[in-house]
């Protein structure tokens, strides 16, 4: 008798959710019955990017485990550990179609199992994190000076009032 349900998983740093995230996470469950995500680290992340994520990982974390198309969001120290593939009896892997030409244990595993595979996605055109970090470091200036602004027109406010309750 076949396994009545596809388990898929799926996994990422997730740091600064974007649009892009959405894509991959909403494609992969549509592959199966239920999805599961691995949330990297934050030091997995330092280690293999060499920096560590804007967003800790805890906060990271709930974010994927609040959305509707997530069953279930863990915590991955490793990158697509095949002791997790095993535990959470996992049918298919998605992965972005960069890791193609990397060796993963995980993918290497799974693609060697009967009946399991790996799907490979393209990412979302236009959107990354990276991106999003230029963005912000590209715009450090209007962003400074807009919160300035806000901060100078607040005291201005209460000031204003501080006023017309003395009169």
């Amino acid at each position: 008798m076949g396994k009545s349900e596809i388990t898929v998983y799926t996994s990422g740093s997730w740091d600064m959710f974007h649009v892009g995230h959405l894509n991959i996470l909403e494609k992969s469950r549509a592959l199966g019955d239920r999805l599961v995500v691995g949330v990297s680290t934050d030091e997995l992340i330092a280690e293999y990017k060499g920096m560590p994520p804007v967003i800790p990982f805890e906060e990271r974390l709930r974010i994927v485990n609040s959305l509707k198309c997530v069953d279930l969001a863990i915590e991955q120290t490793i990158l697509t550990e095949v002791r997790q593939l095993k535990e959470h009896d996992i049918d298919i892997v998605t992965i972005g179609d960069d890791w193609k030409e990397k060796y993963l244990e995980g993918l290497e595993w799974m693609k060697e199992q009967p009946g399991k595979e790996v799907v490979y996605f393209k990412y979302t055109p236009g959107v990354s994190t990276s991106g999003i970090k230029r963005k912000i470091i590209n715009s450090t200036y209007e962003i400074i000076f807009a919160d300035l602004k806000r901060e100078e027109d607040n005291i201005e406010h209460w000031r204003a009032r501080q006023n017309s309750r003395k009169s």
